[in-house]
């Protein structure tokens, strides 16, 4: 074998385990970054999107069948049912158990006049979602059925829960990954709402 051969072949040889570690440097990397903003205090629910500050998608989807309020069908949910309201958009499944655990912060939040909260119901049975939201109780003036998940690719959604505030002019102004506790929300979640409500693009909200 002549020394050029045998040169190639050690320098191929050096290089291998440098490319068999990238996979964990990428891991340990990303793990630096979550303990870094674990350690300054930071909300590890609180992705950044690349979706804050842009129009909310466009999208159309129909309702869940059969699923009644106040003894209406209750309709689906598009792109234009968000404009002219500050919307809270929340991503739910019946087989979703933190879904269950934030429930009742919807509930609450569907009190306010100021706001509207609407659903996007995440591969989900229609049956199952209609038990779900009548054993619970329905928060949502609108519930769009994404049984084949295509919807909720273009807000972004790494899973669910995950719940939107949407201004009037239909532009997301804020995301907020997981379930909502007491605590996030009021800590967190509430006080970015009334930012949006107070905001310019707020001033067209209930009308």
């Amino acid at each position: 074998m002549s020394a050029d051969n045998t040169t190639g072949e050690s320098a191929r040889k050096r290089r291998l385990p440098v490319v068999a570690l990238l996979p964990l440097v990428v891991f340990a990397a990303l793990a630096g970054l979550f303990l870094v903003q674990l350690l300054d205090g930071g909300d590890t629910s609180e992705v950044p999107s690349a979706l804050i500050g842009k129009p909310a998608p466009e999208f159309s989807l129909a309702p869940v069948p059969e699923l009644e309020r106040a003894g209406e069908q209750v309709a689906g949910l598009s792109r234009a049912d968000l404009l002219g309201h500050v919307s809270v958009v929340n991503v739910f499944a019946s087989w979703c158990v933190p879904c269950r655990q934030e429930h009742p912060l919807l509930e609450r939040l569907s009190q306010d006049d100021r706001v509207q909260v609407v659903g996007i119901n995440y591969k989900d049975k229609p049956e199952n979602a209609r038990r779900f939201l009548g054993s619970l109780g329905n928060p949502y003036a609108l519930i769009g059925a994404d049984e084949a998940g295509r919807a909720t690719i273009d807000w972004g959604v790494y899973g669910v829960p995950e719940t939107f505030i949407v201004d009037a002019g239909g532009t997301i102004r804020f995301k907020f990954i997981g379930p909502l506790s007491e605590e996030t929300y009021a800590s967190t979640f509430l006080p970015e709402l009334e930012k949006v409500i107070a905001s310019p693009a707020g001033t067209s909200a209930g009308s």
